[in-house]
């Protein structure tokens, strides 16, 4: 959460938008797979960026790593996802 606050991480959630609604991690960027070409430009460069999605068999955010990857980002995927974070008791946003 530290690298969220001062710059030096960005989280994507790269869920549908209607999962992203019902519940995310804070300060996450809602990227659905299907739509993150179309929103790279917004990702800052100078940052790493880490993925997740519904959980360690959720192939979205190791799609994620994959295109990213590719285009020269610092990316790697949270390993579990937002159900685990949830189960850990951490804080969720729902808009």
């Amino acid at each position: 959460m530290d690298g969220i606050a001062n710059n030096t991480l960005t989280l994507i959630d790269v869920r549908p938008l209607n999962e992203f609604k019902f519940g995310h991690i804070p300060g996450a960027i809602n990227a659905p797979i299907d739509e993150l070409e179309s929103i790279i430009s917004k990702l800052p460069r100078s940052a790493e960026i880490v993925a997740y999605c519904r959980g360690p068999y959720c192939t979205f955010s190791h799609q994620a790593v994959l295109i990213l990857s590719k285009l020269g980002y610092s990316i790697r995927r949270y390993d579990e996802g937002l159900p685990q974070w949830r189960a850990y008791g951490f804080p969720v946003e729902v808009e």
